[in-house]
């Protein structure tokens, strides 16, 4: 029974994901840049990537946007050396962005709405980690109303109010068989909220250079009436009641640095660094309603380290309608080993991206972008539930938005 209570609160994730489900898809431009956009002002996705960017924008906009994230994993057991792959369907992180002020004034107003951290997996029948993991649904949305103010020509400064909302569903099967050798299963639903902020300083001394800093606070996301549901035997119903937790998580601290290059009017170069504070994940803790012998109240070691990510990005003009971006990036897992789960198969990852921008009448942007995100492969055996494989992961993500200029 133990070995059982230890198998329904592992490694659930709700909301907090390494960077294997951190979403960095929040404006086109800038995905196809390499994620870059801390140093530079290109649209009004800079309420994400710079508040303080905002008020140096030179136009008033409405941007919404989208992009299908085709993912597939393989995990390869450490004792059957069987292979099995993921039948994840098709998610589709959004943005929807809006930036409004007076031509004659030194403020602007701005609102982002973005799904940060998501993600949808769903493993074949009757995997070797079924206990662990059968399916997982995630999405969370942050809505940032966002004010910036213009110091100088060069200098700006913003600042945002955070409001995440989540909701997840996780289903596993459980080591408990019927007499028809069938096992029984958990269901975890619920939703989540937490409040943060986003700081930033955008500094553009010369028509060369142009700097950026940001502050991405903390977001703790806190699910307090989340449903657990247990299908088993009938004689085993007492001990695994369904009914309620609750459970508080971190979303990470995020530090970033960035800078634009104007070599010509045709070129732009642009380049970030990431410093993200996943360390404040310590453990995953889960305080159910009832409590019975096999279904306590637990605390599960995460011990996630800090990670950094670095971002290089181009765009060329090629002509008035016409702009042809491409980039790259390395992100830093922030899972240490002895604790990959397969709802987290996290792994140092390289992302390349390409991407387009097409303005078909004068106030009418049209951004394309295309993001191939390979993990590297990695080998591990989970301390916990001494799980042991090797996972590889590839992502397919391209995208797509409109942006209206007034």
């Amino acid at each position: 029974m133990k070995q059982i209570v230890l198998l329904i609160s592992l490694s659930t994730p709700l909301l907090l994901f390494g960077q294997g489900f951190q979403v960095n898809l929040q404006g086109q431009k800038q995905q196809a840049m390499g994620g870059t956009g801390t140093g530079t002002a290109l649209d009004a996705a800079s309420v994400f990537f710079n508040p303080g960017a905002v008020s140096l924008l030179k136009e008033n906009s409405a941007s919404v946007g989208a992009t299908l994230t085709f993912e597939s994993s393989v995990f390869r057991d450490g004792n059957s050396q069987k292979e099995y792959t993921t039948e994840s369907p098709l998610s589709s992180p959004f943005t929807a962005y809006a930036v409004w002020g007076p031509n004659e004034k030194k403020w602007k107003l701005g609102l982002g709405i973005y799904t940060p951290f998501g993600s949808v997996i769903k493993y074949e029948d009757a995997w070797s980690g079924r206990f662990a993991i059968t399916q997982m649904k995630l999405l969370s949305i942050f809505f940032q109303p966002t004010v910036s103010y213009q110091i100088s020509e060069k200098l700006g400064i913003g600042a945002g109010f955070v409001y995440g909302y989540g909701n997840l569903d996780l289903r596993r099967d459980l080591p408990i068989a019927d007499y028809n050798n069938k096992y029984g299963s958990a269901q975890l639903t619920g939703t989540a909220s937490g409040m943060g902020y986003n700081l930033g300083v955008y500094y553009k001394p010369t028509d060369l250079l142009s700097i950026g800093i940001t502050y991405r606070s903390e977001v703790k996301m806190k699910v307090d009436n989340g449903t657990a549901s247990f299908n088993v035997p009938n004689s085993l119903s007492t001990n695994f009641p369904s009914g309620k937790f609750s459970a508080s998580l971190p979303l990470p601290q995020v530090v970033s640095l960035g800078l634009g290059l104007y070599p010509s009017d045709k070129w732009i170069v642009s380049a970030d660094f990431n410093y993200i504070g996943w360390s404040s994940y310590k453990t995953l803790s889960f305080d159910y309603e009832q409590n019975t012998p096999s279904l306590k109240d637990t605390e599960s070691p995460r011990n996630y380290k800090n990670a950094f990510a670095i971002r290089l990005g181009t765009q060329y003009n090629a002509s008035s309608k016409w702009k042809i971006r491409a980039g790259g990036n390395y992100e830093k897992t922030p899972i240490q080993n002895g604790y990959v789960t397969p709802e987290v198969p996290d792994a140092d990852r390289w992302n390349w991206t390409v991407g387009v921008g097409f303005a078909p009448i004068e106030k009418l942007v049209i951004d394309a972008s295309f993001s191939y995100i390979n993990f590297v492969k990695r080998t591990d055996s989970n301390i916990e539930t001494q799980m042991s494989g090797t996972y590889k992961t590839r992502i397919l993500a391209p995208g797509l938005s409109l942006t209206y200029i007034f």
